[in-house]
């Protein structure tokens, strides 16, 4: 067996969204998770027409406690897989030494960075809106393909919608913006690679390059992927595969830090 692989979801998805993934990577051997934030447990349809009453309040502190006890008790540091907010998860994990290698993918950037796009402005404000208060985010077809998928066809964006989107608590990404948000990303950290979309219009491209890029411990392995062609739903469009193999064989070239060496909590 290979190493624990621990899948984190960012909004407007759950675990559902990494079941592919999930099965990809335990027929190459690993162990893999996929928790839900607090809220999002179930079937995605459900949730949609039976919000919690208490989801709009939830905050991203709450979400980084379930999976930072989760990964505590492990036996050994996993290697971490987060999309969007979870890539934001994956790189606090990593600035705490919690983790053997972390994969970002269409990541949140940590310490306030933005982009300066069109698209990038119009969703932020959307999402962290203040006049709104704890309203949470109720997803729809219309704005899941406009913004979060929007590279699917109008075929392929219902079935998507259907099959995976949840609504969300807006403060999740205010918290991203604020002082939970903030990481240290001068110091020693495992192995880090950024994932990005080409066409992603919630965390654009090139808003991931300058993540990858503010890290600046010399010792320390960072590294960049763009995919050409691909949406915020990077994990589960058409070619999500080519996607998860790049990932598999990046960790193949980290092997004697997520294969060889286990690595034990202190």
């Amino acid at each position: 067996m290979k190493n624990t692989i621990v899948f984190i979801h960012g909004m407007f998805q759950n675990p559902k969204s990494w079941e592919k993934w999930m099965d990809f990577f335990v027929a190459k051997g690993y162990n893999c998770l996929a928790p839900a934030w607090p809220l999002h447990e179930g079937d995605p349809a459900f949730l949609r027409e039976n919000p919690s009453e208490e989801l709009g309040k939830l905050s991203l502190e709450e979400v980084v406690a379930k999976i930072e006890t989760l990964v505590y008790s492990l036996p050994e540091k996993p290697i971490v897989i987060g999309h969007s907010v979870g890539g934001l998860i994956v790189q606090r994990l990593a600035n705490l030494d919690m983790i053997k290698a972390g994969i970002a993918i269409s990541s949140v950037a940590p310490n306030g960075m933005i982009d300066f796009s069109w698209p990038f402005i119009k969703n932020a404000a959307t999402i962290a809106n203040p006049i709104k208060g704890n309203d949470p985010i109720y997803m729809d077809l219309e704005t899941f393909q406009g913004s979060f998928a929007n590279t699917l066809s109008d075929e392929e964006a219902p079935a998507a919608f259907a099959e995976t989107a949840v609504h969300d608590s807006r403060n999740i990404f205010r918290d991203c913006m604020g002082e939970f948000g903030k990481l240290d990303i001068d110091i020693p950290h495992p192995p880090l690679l950024f994932v990005a979309g080409e066409k992603d219009q919630i965390c654009p491209a090139d808003l991931v390059e300058k993540n990858a890029k503010a890290y600046t411990d010399g010792n320390s392995t960072v590294a960049y992927e763009v995919f050409p062609e691909r949406s915020h739903y990077i994990c589960n469009e058409p070619g999500w595969e080519e996607v998860a193999s790049s990932i598999e064989g990046w960790l193949q070239t980290q092997q004697e830090v997520v294969v060889e060496e286990p690595q034990k909590f202190l």
